[in-house]
This record gives C-alpha cells, sequence and structure tokens, in this order.
C-alpha cells in the first residue's frame, strides 16, 4: 500500500510550486500536504529554516480520525472493515516514518504531533521554528 501511494510519489508537486510562486513574493505563505515531501522541497528552500514538518505520532493519527469522525470511512467500504482500517494506519504510520528519516537526513526542522499538543503550543513552536 505504501509503495503504491501516490501522493508519496510527489504526483502533481509541480503545481503545487506554480501556485506558490504565484503569490507575491514580499509575502510569507504557510503551505502544507502530502505533496511537500522534504526530498523536493529541500533544493528549492532559501534556506533550510523557511521549511517545516509536522509528523503526527500514530496516537494523533488515529486520534484525527476518530475526531473528524472518519475513522471507518474509508476502511467501511471494504469486505474486511478491520483490517483495512489496520492496514490505511500501518500505511500512514509507515509513511510518516519514511519522511521522518527523510528530514532529518537533510538537517531539517520537524515537529512531532501527539494527542498531548495543543493547538497553541504547535503554533508557538512552528512560529519558532519559522523564526516568526
Amino acid at each position: 500500500m505504501l509503495d503504491t501511494f501516490h501522493w508519496y510519489r510527489g504526483e502533481a508537486f509541480d503545481l503545487v510550486v506554480e501556485d506558490l510562486l504565484a503569490f507575491p513574493a514580499e509575502r510569507g505563505v504557510i503551505a502544507e500536504g502530502f505533496r511537500l515531501l522534504p526530498e523536493l522541497v529541500a533544493p528549492l528552500l532559501a534556506e533550510p529554516r523557511r521549511a517545516v514538518w509536522l509528523l503526527p505520532t500514530p496516537d494523533f493519527r488515529r486520534a484525527a480520525f476518530d475526531s473528524r469522525g472518519g475513522l471507518w470511512q474509508i476502511a467501511g467500504r471494504t469486505s474486511d472493515p478491520e483490517r483495512a482500517l489496520r492496514n490505511l494506519l500501518e500505511r500512514d504510520r509507515m509513511f510518516t516514518e519514511r519522511l521522518d528519516a527523510t528530514v532529518t537526513s537533510l538537517c531539517l526542522p520537524v515537529i512531532r504531533v501527539d494527542p498531548q499538543t495543543t493547538e497553541d503550543d504547535l503554533a508557538a513552536q512552528v512560529a519558532e521554528s519559522l523564526g516568526l
């Protein structure tokens, strides 16, 4: 599942960059999404501090699904919903591990987010990381 996860291949990254370049240069932009893979973003950064990756713990990912009410939305459409959910959460865990390894190897900033992280704490960590 992970190796065929289309977002992990950087699909449409060039379109994201095109959209970001359309913003005025003097204004800061915060962009997020699975397509912003560190190995694609890093060569475009004027300095590594201009980006930060928020990496969810497995507990945070599960809590996020639970809070949105979509935990069974995809899995429930399969013949084995419990297995599908396990596979989905495992794929996401593996995706995050790969991102973590790549971000670390590129010496890029990372913030690990768990269920105890408050919105205010996360905002403060992001602001500090980006020098805002």
